[in-house]
């Protein structure tokens, strides 16, 4: 057996998409995850099963029994070990993916081997990939991706979905746009953050030379130099300091981490994400009470 540590794992899949994965034949297996575009390999199992027997008779019977007695112990040992290893991370995996370069893929699949609450995010289809090895695991994220960019999409629709419907109730545990986003996470309100890849808004700050006032403005694109609001000074008596400028995504991002709010980037791949950008700015929150 070999094994790759994964330390820090847990923080990693923080606001992650991740993944299971299992290769598996009769010879090998290996599991792990995948999150972004990182391959965890936590262990690469090889098996003790022999290969067919080919005399005739009783003999062959009997040891082509014992192979497959052999081979059923192996599948357990890889799957039972797999189990142990998502299942403390269930909340954060989105499904798992399976591959291998024969048929004892849908076997172990269709037989009963994974624990049940692994065994129902199982995703199809399985995958063919030419080993059961770390080097099978990396491959079996390739072939999948668009499997995988299918499952982030539809979870992408499902939250904007909830949202549309909360914001439609009479007492709506949502709310958007910048300033109601602001207020809800600075009062710890905010379940889930939505935010729009499509967002390129960013918060830049000015100071007044003449009365010192300080303030800050959202904005798409840099602006001229406004004015002083508060003294009315000209233009050239303001200042933008740059070295406090920051993207919109980023502010919030930092903002929802200091209340344990979760952060969903939300692409324009959907029409729900088109409604999110258009409609609402590219900015909503699903909150943990009724809030106004």
């Amino acid at each position: 057996d070999s094994t790759f540590e994964t330390s820090q794992l847990e923080e990693m899949l923080i606001n992650r998409t991740a993944y299971g994965l299992l290769v598996i034949d009769r010879g090998e297996g290996a599991y792990g995850i995948a999150t972004g575009s990182t391959v965890y390999v936590k262990k690469h199992i090889t098996s003790l099963v022999p290969s067919k027997h080919r005399q005739g008779g009783q003999s062959q019977q009997r040891f082509e029994r014992l192979i497959e007695e052999a081979a059923d112990k192996f599948f357990k040992k890889v799957t039972e070990r797999a189990c142990e290893y998502w299942l403390p991370m269930l909340p954060d995996l989105k499904g798992v993916i399976v591959g291998g370069p024969g048929a004892t893929k849908d076997f172990v699949i269709n037989n009963g081997y994974l624990h049940h609450e692994i065994q129902k995010i199982v995703k199809k289809p399985l995958f063919d990939v030419g080993y059961s090895n770390e080097s099978g695991l990396r491959e079996l994220v390739q072939n999948a991706g668009d499997l995988m960019d299918q499952i982030a999409l539809e979870e992408e629709r499902t939250l904007v979905d909830n949202f549309l419907k909360e914001i439609m109730q009479a007492h709506p545990k949502a709310t958007y746009g910048e300033m109601m986003l602001r207020s809800a996470l600075d009062q710890g309100a905010v379940d889930t953050l939505l935010l729009s890849e499509a967002l390129r808004k960013k918060t830049v700050f000015f100071n007044c030379r003449q009365c010192k006032h300080e303030w800050s403005m959202t904005v798409e694109k840099t602006p001229d130099i406004p004015d002083c609001p508060d003294c009315q000074a000209n233009a050239d008596q303001v200042r933008e300091d740059s070295s406090k400028e920051i993207d919109m995504l980023d502010e919030f991002t930092e903002l929802a981490g200091q209340s344990a709010a979760s952060v969903k980037l939300i692409s324009t791949d959907s029409e729900e994400g088109m409604t999110l950008m258009t409609a609402f700015g590219g900015m909503a929150a699903i909150l943990r009470w009724s809030w106004s």
